[in-house]
């Protein structure tokens, strides 16, 4: 949320900045006129306020003197009567103030290019050489299916649309792929293993961003399902990344930062609605209602925020040199940019099957957008009052799709893939991905063998 003195004080700059992101110029207008109503309210209770003193102290020395008190009780509680009300007038435009402030997103970063679509984000680097294949190579659905590791069918009976099984070697692959990963960030990134929980409350999607604008991307709980009764608790969501309930870890807390930036990493289930995606993606695992992903979260004093940014995309991008993949840097421009971020980067893969590079993380600074929301403050050395701090996030990374660009980027001619050599030792020694059979497993050793 951005901060409603500033708006206040600044909003031609605001209605410049926002004018790239989109059109809120109506936003704007009910802002100016309900911030006009409110010191109008304000302004006049000032004065009511001062001639209730004013009579009052009137009231007391005319009873200390024995006189009438009639027409200056009259005046008083008629006095007061209209100060209640435009208290309640102000009260109600700042309350609408707020709920605009709620609807309006973040302000970009100078550094951010001027644009309306993805058309216009900026790539400031590549990454790997795109593979030649002396075959006609194949997308991630046909090489899956071929090995018997992912099956589409069986999770649409099972789940519906947009669900994926894996199988065998497959489901070793997304464990391998997510222990690698959160190894890598752990062991040499710095940042501290958590997880949290995979439902959250309305408050926490508050504090992110998530909500109110963007309900109905989400999953919400029906907690008074047939077989459940009256629920103690109705108010969950399923999270569409880990960033909502790792970031609201310290909602309404003031938090030490002495020490530097506090840095977390989590593996986690992610869903998403994908509302408004219909026809988009629906063959495949780009898109999904279900997916596994490492989050990377930050939580900073300001003056640190753009380095870690950097720092944050570059651990992002050290996974897929890590696993051989090649990728290239995204600057987002204003008109492409997530609702709550001030910068974002996005990191895209390239996938053969498609002939392009598909995005596999975004890594954004908030700055104090989020934590304004959440109310996630930091006290400097020496410093009388609180401030807010600055969030970061990006994945590190989106494992499904991690997943699918390993199927077609090491696809072999005999339908098998191979391993990068960084997950060989997560997936038990194994340097290639044969054909298997359904529920047998792909190799067997003896206990003691």
């Amino acid at each position: 949320m951005l901060d409603l003195g500033f708006v206040r004080a600044n909003l031609p700059l605001v209605e410049e900045k926002l004018a790239l992101r989109g059109d809120y110029s109506g936003t704007l207008a009910k802002f100016a006129l309900f911030d006009q109503h409110r010191r109008s309210a304000l302004t006049e209770n000032q004065t009511h306020l001062a001639a209730q003193k004013r009579l009052s102290d009137e009231f007391g020395r005319k009873k200390r003197e024995g006189g009438d008190l009639t027409d200056l009780s009259t005046q008083i509680a008629a006095l007061k009567d209209k100060s209640e009300q435009l208290e309640a007038r102000a009260s109600e435009a700042d309350m609408t103030l707020r709920e605009l402030m709620a609807s309006l997103p973040n302000l970009p970063h100078d550094s951010v290019p001027a644009g309306n679509s993805e058309h216009d984000n900026y790539c400031e680097k590549t990454w790997g050489e795109i593979p030649k294949f002396d075959f006609e190579p194949k997308d991630h659905i046909a090489i899956g299916e071929a090995l018997g590791i992912i099956d589409f069918e069986r999770a649409a009976k099972i789940s519906g649309s947009r669900f994926v099984v894996h199988f065998g070697a497959g489901a070793q692959l997304e464990r391998a792929l997510a222990n690698f990963m959160v190894d890598l960030h752990t062991r040499e990134h710095g940042y501290a293993e958590v997880l949290p929980p995979m439902m959250v409350n309305s408050r926490s999607l508050f504090g992110t961003g998530n909500l109110p604008k963007f309900g109905e991307d989400l999953f919400h709980c029906d907690d008074k399902g047939p077989y459940l009764g009256e629920p103690q608790d109705s108010d969950h969501w399923l999270i569409p990344t880990a960033e909502v309930p790792v970031t609201n870890l310290f909602r309404d807390e003031t938090i030490d930062l002495t020490a530097g930036t506090i840095s977390f990493c989590a593996y986690s289930s992610c869903f998403r609605s994908e509302a408004g995606s219909y026809g988009k993606d629906v063959r495949g695992m780009i898109r999904q209602h279900q997916f596994q992903k490492v989050e990377l979260v930050k939580f900073c004093k300001p003056e640190d925020s753009y380095d870690e940014h950097e720092k944050l995309t570059r651990h992002a991008e050290t996974v897929l040199e890590r696993l051989g993949l090649p990728y290239r840097r995204m600057l987002l421009c204003t008109g492409d940019m997530g609702f709550s971020s001030a910068k974002t980067y996005d990191l895209e893969v390239w996938v053969p099957g498609q002939q392009t590079y598909r995005e596999i993380s975004s890594c954004s600074n908030f700055e104090a957008f989020q934590a304004r929301r959440a109310n996630i403050r930091y006290k400097a050395a020496g410093a009388k009052k609180s401030e807010f701090v600055h969030t970061l996030n990006g994945s590190g990374l989106a494992v499904g799709r991690t997943y699918l660009a390993i199927l077609e980027n090491y696809q072999q001619a005999d339908g098998s893939v191979k391993v990068p050599e960084a997950l060989v030792p997560y997936m038990g020694g194994e340097t290639v991905i044969n054909k298997q059979s359904l529920g047998r497993a792909t190799a067997s050793k003896e206990v003691g063998q």
